[in-house]
C-alpha cells in the first residue's frame, strides 16, 4: 500500500483535516475582525502595522501543511471555505451593528459611556465596515491564497517533492506580495485615504514583517509535516 493511500485510510486522517480547516477559518475570521487597527511597529520609529499580521500569516502555514499532506484540491477547498465563513461573519456583524441599542447595555457604573448611544457609536466605529471594501479585500485574499497553493505545488513538481523549505517560503513570499499590496491599496488608499507615500510605507513595512514571519514559520511547517507523517504511518485500525 502506498504512503498516500495509507494516509487516507488512517482513522485520524479526516479528523486532522477538520482541525486544520477549522483553525484556518477561525484565524481568518479573527484577522478580519481585528485587522482594522494600526499599531506602532516594534523597533521602527513611525512605522505602522495592522493587527491582522498577528494572525493572518498563520493561514499560510496551515495551507502549506494541508497542501503537503492532503493535496492542492483539499487546500483550495479550505481556502474557499474560509472565504465563505468570512462572508458569513460580515453579514452577521453588519446585522448586529444595525440592531437598535437598549438602555440595559449601559453598566451601572457607566465605566466608558453614560448612555446606550455612546456604546452604539463605539460598536459602530469598530464593526461598521464598508461591505464593498471588505468584499474586495476578501477577493484579494482568495487570489493570494489560491496563488500560494498553486505555487506550492509548482515548486513541489519542480523539485520532485524535495526542499520543503523552498516551496514553503517561495510560495508564501510571492502570494503575500499579492495580498499585501492588493488589500493594502484598497484599505490604506481607499478606506483610510492615506497619501501615496504613507500607504506605500505601511505596505512595505507589513510585507517586510511578513517575509520575516514566513522564514520563521519554516520550522513549524517541517514539524507539522513530520508529526502528521508519523501519525498517519501508525497502524491504529
Amino acid at each position: 500500500m502506498s504512503t498516500a493511500v495509507q494516509r487516507e485510510h488512517h482513522p485520524l486522517y479526516e479528523r486532522v483535516y477538520l482541525v486544520l480547516a477549522s483553525a484556518f477559518c477561525v484565524v481568518l475570521v479573527l484577522t478580519n475582525v481585528v485587522g482594522i487597527k494600526l499599531f506602532q511597529a516594534p523597533f521602527l520609529d513611525d512605522f505602522a502595522l495592522t493587527t491582522g499580521i498577528l494572525a493572518y500569516p498563520a493561514t499560510f502555514v496551515l495551507t502549506d501543511l494541508v497542501s503537503e499532506i492532503y493535496g492542492k484540491k483539499r487546500a483550495d477547498f479550505m481556502v474557499g471555505l474560509g472565504f465563505a465563513m468570512s462572508m458569513l461573519m460580515l453579514v452577521i456583524v453588519q446585522l448586529a451593528v444595525r440592531m437598535p441599542p437598549h438602555r440595559f447595555w449601559v453598566p451601572a457604573d457607566g465605566a466608558f459611556y453614560s448612555d446606550a448611544a455612546g456604546y452604539q457609536h463605539a460598536f459602530e466605529s469598530v464593526f461598521a465596515l464598508n461591505g464593498i471594501l471588505l468584499f474586495a479585500s476578501m477577493l484579494a485574499y482568495l487570489c493570494a491564497q489560491l496563488c500560494d497553493n498553486w505555487l506550492f505545488h509548482f515548486w513541489k513538481q519542480v523539485t520532485n517533492g524535495k526542499h520543503l523549505w523552498l516551496r514553503n517560503n517561495g510560495s508564501t513570499w510571492i502570494s503575500q506580495l499579492v495580498d499585501t499590496f492588493v488589500v493594502g491599496s484598497i484599505l490604506f488608499w481607499g478606506a483610510f485615504g492615506m497619501s501615496f507615500a504613507d500607504g506605500l510605507s505601511v505596505m512595505l513595512t507589513i510585507y517586510g514583517f511578513k517575509l520575516v514571519l514566513a522564514a520563521l514559520d519554516t520550522p513549524f511547517v517541517y514539524a507539522g509535516v513530520y508529526a502528521m507523517e508519523r501519525l498517519f504511518a501508525r497502524d491504529d485500525t
